[in-house]
């Protein structure tokens, strides 16, 4: 391999190295205590990689426990380095087998995620490009969906929290049901009933279960709520129950969702050949990185299936607008107001239910040191 300093006209030709790659994690205190149909929790912890060659450095991320930095540090990080940084693809391929004896999904996943993300990252300022443009832009804007709504919170603040995303002109918003693993139906039925009436009759309305009904309960629930026009009916059942999401799928007017847990191309591709999702949901920050979104999404597309980015928005900007079945990207509450705190660049708000990706070099962030330092455990 031939080193060669960047910027990008000077790349031509010749390959610039991974020096290193770094992981720490911090953990932030929701806040507010948060809580869905089947978990509960008052902090969340963000992994941070940073890969750096040739002059500049890509930053990525994942949200899950501080022991991820122990696999970037010890398994992933030495097959990086001393690899090309413009052949990303090159050391994805190199990383997911070195991980076959640590388990590819959970934790091991989401450490690859994260390096994955920080080399395209890499690649995207050595090369002076948008990361957007790198993958390859079909749209110059991503639609979002406002989404919180915990099972926690009060009316008062389900309200407040929809009247933001209103007041900003999000256009779709979600919150959470399926309380108590299914069994306060009648409080969630209540809430959605005063969701559809903080947001009124323009605004598109998604649930959220997280897996806490069963299928029979899953489907008489929906028809207690049909008439308030919720459009989307994320994990009514577990999303390990391919025949139950089908069977909610086939007796519900909503659009059923899931996806959000799965680490490989083989879980994506066993959901969708059961017909178990109207629109697949895929998260960068556990998938794989950006390299194994573009063949989830490019499966999902041969299935004829739009897929939609969870939760890590300005993680996902960049491949969410080079990607052609992207429905939207999910705005969540917990994960915006990390990055802002985190991430210089990811002040903006959605404009019209939009974002706009970054137009300077990779993804457009920069930490902020002094802001990160208070959080950290790693």
């Amino acid at each position: 391999m031939v080193a060669c300093p960047a910027p990008a006209a000077a790349l031509r030709g010749c390959d610039v190295p991974v020096q290193r790659v770094e992981a720490s994690a911090f953990t932030v205190p929701t806040d507010t205590p948060e809580g869905d149909g089947t978990l509960a929790w008052d902090s969340t912890t963000l992994v941070l990689v940073e890969a750096t060659g040739g002059g500049r450095s890509g930053i990525g991320w994942t949200y899950g426990p501080a022991a991820c930095v122990a696999v970037v540090r010890d398994r992933l990080g030495p097959v990086v380095a001393g690899r090309s940084a413009l052949d990303v693809q090159g050391s994805y391929h190199a990383m997911v087998p070195a991980l076959r004896n640590d388990g590819r999904p959970g934790i091991a996943a989401l450490a690859l995620s994260a390096v994955d993300t920080a080399l395209w990252d890499l690649k995207a300022r050595l090369l002076e490009l948008p990361l957007h443009r790198l993958l390859g832009s079909v749209r110059d804007t991503v639609p979002v969906y406002g989404s919180g709504g915990f099972t926690t919170y009060t009316d008062q603040q389900l309200v407040d929290q929809l009247e933001s995303w209103r007041d900003v002109g999000v256009p779709r918003v979600k919150i959470k049901v399926g309380e108590s693993h299914g069994t306060r139906t009648g409080r969630d039925t209540a809430r959605v009933r005063l969701a559809r009436s903080t947001i009124g009759p323009g605004a598109e309305l998604y649930v959220d279960a997280n897996g806490g009904f069963t299928a029979a309960q899953a489907i008489a629930w929906w028809h207690q709520v049909a008439e308030h026009g919720v459009s989307w009916f994320e994990e009514p059942v577990s999303s390990d129950d391919l025949a139950g999401l089908r069977r909610v799928r086939d007796a519900v007017g909503a659009d059923v969702t899931a996806g959000e847990y799965g680490y490989d191309l083989t879980y994506f591709a066993r959901m969708l050949d059961a017909g178990a999702v109207d629109c697949l949901q895929v998260d960068v920050t556990r998938c794989g990185g950006i390299t194994e979104w573009l063949r989830v999404t490019a499966v999902a597309a041969a299935h004829h299936i739009d897929v939609s980015g969870h939760c890590a928005p300005h993680l996902h900007v960049g491949v969410a607008a080079a990607t052609p079945n992207l429905r939207h990207l999910e705005w969540f509450h917990d994960h915006v107001r990390i990055e802002r705190l985190f991430f210089e660049g990811a002040e903006a708000e959605p404009t019209d239910g939009v974002l706009r990706p970054c137009e300077g070099p990779g993804n457009g962030l920069r930490v902020r040191p002094r802001a990160v330092e208070p959080y950290r455990v790693r």
